[in-house]
This record gives structure tokens, C-alpha cells and sequence, in this order.
């Protein structure tokens, strides 16, 4: 069975097409892997079994009668638990949403049905999407398949484990800052943050809008490049979704690389690196070269300000975004009060981590009256400094090179004693939620410990397409994804 699940999404959509196997028995075959694996793993806060195989029996029977929905039809997946999908819990892996069952399904779930791709559960994730290692979890912790004692990374978390675990072929995320691409690294899976605006966020539970985007995570390039074609495109529900027309984003794999400006910055590979994770990056930099690409050192010199920007501005809007959760409309309500002050003292108490809470008030900080130029206002600017660094890159270089993490996967508990610690490991991502433009994680060997480790490629707006032709070429290098 696990040579069989071990296999991507793809291929399964081609041996479904020639009958080789049944949706019905794929998807069981996954559900059997997750009962036998997810215990140690953690990736599932809720595994849908019944409608899973009710949907797959359904695709079965689309494909006997010539009317499948497409070319993945039938295909399994599994979804962030922070993404709605109507009459399935919702949880945001907080206590606060822990009976929340939304009536609608996110824009982006809609899709992978209308395609035929069916939900096998929802995932763990660091609460509201807050944190980098799914240890803020209120319902568990999420561990690495390659090694259980290390963290699988975060928030999606859950999303790269199951990937890795063979208990899902690819899974859907979200990306505030590096919550993709960071756990695609540790699990050596691909992680995909789009451009802001490519992929709609109505059904994606609210952290950071300005920033976070829905995003794949797959056991190779192509087929991240054709789950990101099948989620993305403009949406009425949301506003900031750009109507750009519909994309194939494969289409440039298989191309070569030869005379792509490939830039290094600087800034991005800061001393604190691990010599492993340095030389897998350096690595994927010489198959570049090789391939006829010219790769050269280059400046970003809003980077170093671009991580302290972003927590002002991710916590400002969570602070506001999470104020709904009061215990009267919405979320968690507390029995133990005595007013409705301490109502709702009691209830938010209860309700939140302690991430989530220590967001909250440097958010509401940040702000406040006589803080807010000083911090939020300047968070602001130093935004429009990293867009206007990258765009003067951008007419120097085709794509920037740079490592995912400065180190692989650490151990269970080894940063949370020290929150600012685990917060710096987000350097190397955060610019491009900053700046909006699209980035890939892509495996690249091992470092310390025959861990995974991950190299990013970022590139202007609207250039997924060749961030894809420039990872396969590093994959194709390599031997393949997971």
C-alpha cells in the first residue's frame, strides 16, 4: 500500500484515467495510512472518512459514465484547518473554534471540488495560523515524519506532514509569512505563496489579510504548479483577488534556464545559517549555473527591516481580526463570570493560547493612541521600502535565490522557551508577504542530521509560471520530490 501512496498526484490522476485502481479504493487506501500513521505523525485534527469515500464513490461513477469533472477527478487532498469547508469543523486549532462548523466552504475548497478533487480532513496548524512550528496547537503537536522528535514547522504544519507521511498526495495551507514554504522545507515537500491577490482568501479564517495567501504543498514542482492552476483566479467574494485570467502554470515546465539573471541577496544569507542549509542553497545555485544561468551577489537593503515590520503590521491586523471572537457572536463562551466584563475576559482567557494572546496585545499596542505613528505608521513604510527594493532588483534579475530557514527542522521545545528565537527564523520569508510577490520552497538535500533542507526562489508579480521552470530544473537535478 505505501508504494502506492508514495506516488504524486499526477500519477494517480493517470492510473485513475486507465482504471488501474478506483477512486474509492485510493481514498481508502489513504484513510487506512492516516489511522495507521497519524497517531505518532499528529497532521489531522479531523479526518472526514465518510464523506471522503462517498465523494470518491461518486467520482467512480462520473468516470464510468464519461463525465469526469476533470483531469484529477477523484484525486484526495487535504485542507489547513483554518480554510472553511461547509458542514466540516473548522477549528483554527484554537479552543475558541473548537465547535465551529462553518455553513460555506472557502472559495478555493469550491474549486478543488468543481474539479473532483475530494477532502480527506482538515489539518493541524499553530493557532489562527501563529507561529512556525504547530507547537501553539490547542489540540496537539504536529512532528516531523523524518525524524518525530523535531517539529514539522509551521503553521501549516500539519499540511507538509501529511504530504510527507504519505497520508495525503498534496494539501492546501496558508502563507502569512513563510507558513508554507518554511514547513515545505522542513518535510522536504514543495510550498508554493503565490502572488497576493492570485489565490481568493473568502473562507480563509482571518490573521493577517494584507498579507497571507492560500498555497500548495506537494511532493514535486509540477504538481504544485497544477493545484495552484486549479485554486487560483479572480473572485467576486473577495475584493483584493486579481482578474488576471486563468493560467496553466506548468506549462514552462521542461524549459531550460539558460541566460536567467538569478540574484543572491546578501541580506538573505545572514551568519546565523547552518552550514548545512548553506551549502544545500549554494548547491542549488552551481545546478543553476550549470545550466547555463548567471548567478550573481546582489543587495535587498530593506531585508534586515522587513522582519520587524512585519510582525507590527501581522499583529495589528490580528488584533483587530480576532476581536470578533468575543464569546456572544462568535467563538468560545466562557461559565465562569460574573458580568459581562469579566465575561468576556474570561472567555478570550480561555479561548487563546498564549501566542495568540502575546500577538493580540502588540497588535493592540501597536495601535493604540500615541503608538501608532511610532510603530505602525513606520511598519507601513518600511513596506513600501521593500517593494520599491524589489522592484529595482526585478529590473536587474530574473528571479532572487535565498534560503527558506537558516536551519532544518529543530527539535520539539527547543524554541519555545525563547518565542523571539523562533521568530527570527521567518527573516528569509516575510519579505515576500511584504512585498506580495510570489515565492517557491523547494527541496535541495540535506543538512544537519540527514534532515530536509529547502532552497526559495522569488520573482516578480505574476511570474509563478517561471519560478516553476527554475525549480524543476533544481528538482530535476536533485532526483525528484518526496
Amino acid at each position: 500500500m505505501k508504494e502506492l501512496l508514495k506516488r504524486d498526484a499526477a500519477s494517480h490522476a493517470v492510473s485513475l484515467r486507465a482504471g488501474e485502481y478506483s477512486s474509492e479504493e485510493l481514498t481508502r487506501a489513504y484513510l487506512e495510512r492516516i489511522e495507521e500513521s497519524d497517531g505518532e505523525i499528529g497532521a489531522f485534527i479531523t479526518v472526514t472518512a465518510d464523506k471522503a469515500i462517498a465523494s470518491a464513490k461518486a467520482s467512480d461513477m462520473r468516470r464510468l459514465e464519461g463525465k469526469a469533472l476533470g483531469i484529477f477527478d477523484g484525486v484526495p487532498i487535504a485542507v489547513k484547518d483554518n480554510i472553511c469547508t461547509r458542514g466540516t469543523l473548522t477549528t483554527c486549532a484554537s479552543k475558541m473554534l473548537a465547535d465551529y462548523i462553518p455553513p460555506y466552504s472557502a472559495t478555493a475548497v469550491e474549486r478543488l471540488e468543481r474539479a473532483g478533487i475530494l477532502v480527506l480532513g482538515k489539518l493541524n496548524m499553530d493557532e489562527f495560523g501563529m507561529g512556525a512550528s504547530t507547537e501553539n496547537s490547542a489540540f496537539k503537536i504536529t512532528r516531523n515524519p523524518y525524524d518525530t522528535s523535531r517539529v514539522a514547522g509551521g503553521s501549516s504544519g500539519g499540511c507538509a506532514a501529511a504530504v510527507a507521511a504519505f497520508e495525503a498526495p498534496w494539501s492546501l495551507g496558508s502563507d502569512t509569512g513563510g507558513s508554507v514554504r518554511q514547513p515545505a522545507s522542513f518535510c522536504g515537500a514543495v510550498g508554493m505563496k503565490s502572488t497576493y491577490g492570485r489565490v481568493s482568501r473568502s473562507g480563509l479564517v482571518a490573521f493577517a489579510p494584507s498579507l497571507e495567501q492560500i498555497g500548495p504543498i506537494t511532493k514535486n514542482v509540477r504538481d504544485n504548479a497544477n493545484l495552484l492552476s486549479i485554486i487560483a483566479g479572480a473572485d467576486v467574494k473577495d475584493a483584493t483577488s486579481l482578474n488576471v485570467g486563468d493560467e496553466d502554470f506548468s506549462r514552462d515546465i521542461g524549459r531550460d534556464v539558460r541566460g536567467l539573471r538569478v540574484g543572491m541577496p546578501r541580506e538573505l544569507f545572514t551568519e546565523n545559517i547552518s552550514d548545512g542549509v548553506g551549502r544545500a542553497v549554494m548547491r542549488a545555485a552551481k545546478i543553476l549555473e550549470d545550466a547555463g544561468a548567471e548567478v550573481t551577489e546582489c543587495s535587498l537593503p530593506s531585508a534586515e527591516y522587513a522582519l520587524a515590520a512585519y510582525y507590527v503590521i501581522s499583529s495589528a491586523e490580528a488584533s483587530s481580526n480576532l476581536a470578533r471572537f468575543d464569546g456572544v457572536r462568535y467563538g468560545h463562551g466562557s461559565n465562569n463570570f460574573d458580568g459581562i466584563d469579566e465575561f468576556y475576559k474570561s472567555s478570550r482567557a480561555e479561548g487563546f493560547g498564549t501566542e495568540v494572546k502575546r500577538r493580540i496585545m502588540l497588535g493592540t499596542f501597536a495601535l493604540s493612541s500615541g503608538y501608532y505613528d511610532e510603530y505602525y505608521k513606520k511598519a507601513l513604510g518600511v513596506r513600501s521600502l521593500v517593494k520599491r527594493d524589489f522592484e529595482k532588483l526585478f529590473e536587474k534579475y530574473d528571479i532572487l535565490l535565498s534560503p527558506v530557514s537558516p536551519s532544518v527542522a529543530y527539535r520539539i521545545g527547543e524554541k519555545t522557551k525563547n518565542p523571539t528565537d523562533m521568530y527570527t527564523g521567518d527573516l528569509f520569508c516575510v519579505p515576500a508577504n511584504i512585498a506580495g510577490i510570489p515565492a517557491l520552497s523547494l527541496p535541495c538535500g540535506t543538512g544537519e542530521y540527514g534532515m530536509p533542507a529547502g532552497v526559495q526562489l522569488m520573482g516578480k508579480r505574476l511570474s509563478e509560471s517561471l519560478l516553476y521552470r527554475v525549480g524543476a530544473v533544481i528538482e530535476d537535478a536533485e532526483g525528484g520530490g518526496v
